[in-house]
């Protein structure tokens, strides 16, 4: 089971801060495409930075069974 955080305005849209993936292994751009899949109001997930296990991640980065994906979205400020 891969677990899916989601941050901020995606959390929100998404009604849900963790979702868990029943896969041994996928990438970030499928793991992505899953939550707009499912999550169709997280759209903006598509702007958003990933990070598996901690660690910033490429769309490519492959995902496997008991590591975490985080979306982070891009925060504004001043």
């Amino acid at each position: 089971m891969i677990r899916v955080l989601l941050f901020a305005e995606l959390e929100e849209r998404a009604g849900k801060r963790e979702l868990e993936l029943n896969s041994n292994e996928m990438s970030v751009a499928a793991i992505r495409d899953w939550v707009k899949d499912n999550y169709p109001d997280a759209a903006g997930i598509d702007r958003a930075m990933a990070a598996v296990n901690e660690d910033y991640a490429e769309e490519s980065t492959l995902v496997h069974a008991d590591d975490i994906i985080a979306f982070i979205p891009p925060v504004s400020g001043g």
